[in-house]
């Protein structure tokens, strides 16, 4: 099982290594896919390696995505490669985790409508005018979209994840 978490600069440093650390304990490969550019930094300088580009990866070559918040997922949803990759990933079944500010590349992607989701309450707007059922609770699970509010939620979302992950 393998499952890609987005990265670009001014990432949340626990949004990207708390489900990447936490997925390889159950046994799940996590590779950090990024937009080309080889490093990034999050939002207080520390590194994180691109493992693949976008631009190179399949969607069939994966069971699931988590895109981590700070202000990376602003850059992320710029990248016609992430929101087709997304909303693939959403079409086939397959597992879409997204947390705080992340709920903009789910924006961008065009999977919203309809479903019920949550985020940082700032965006909230954002997933409203997207057509979600917006709840604000630490983890919303709808069909095979799992999103959660902010980094204290971090347990109760990569829990979901992982339930997720069982039974596929």
């Amino acid at each position: 099982m393998k499952i890609a978490i987005l990265v670009e600069d001014n990432y949340q440093v626990l949004e990207v290594w708390y489900p990447y650390l936490r997925l390889r304990e159950e046994g799940v490969e996590t590779v950090l896919v990024g937009t080309g550019k080889g490093e990034y930094k999050s939002k207080e300088g520390y590194p994180a390696k691109e493992e693949q580009a976008i631009q190179k990866i399949k969607v069939d070559d994966f069971q699931g995505v988590v895109i981590p918040g700070g202000y990376a997922p602003d850059i992320l949803r710029r990248y016609k490669e992430v929101n087709e990759f997304v909303k693939s990933m959403y079409q086939k079944d397959k597992l879409v985790a997204a947390i705080c500010h992340a709920g903009w590349v789910l924006a961008s992607a065009g999977i919203l409508k309809g479903k019920k989701a949550t985020s940082f309450f700032a965006i909230k707007d954002d997933l409203i005018n997207a057509g979600t059922k917006f709840v604000d609770s630490e983890v919303v699970v709808d069909g095979n979209l799992i999103t959660s509010r902010n980094p204290y939620d971090l347990p109760a979302f990569c829990k979901e994840i992982i339930n997720f992950l069982k039974k596929k």
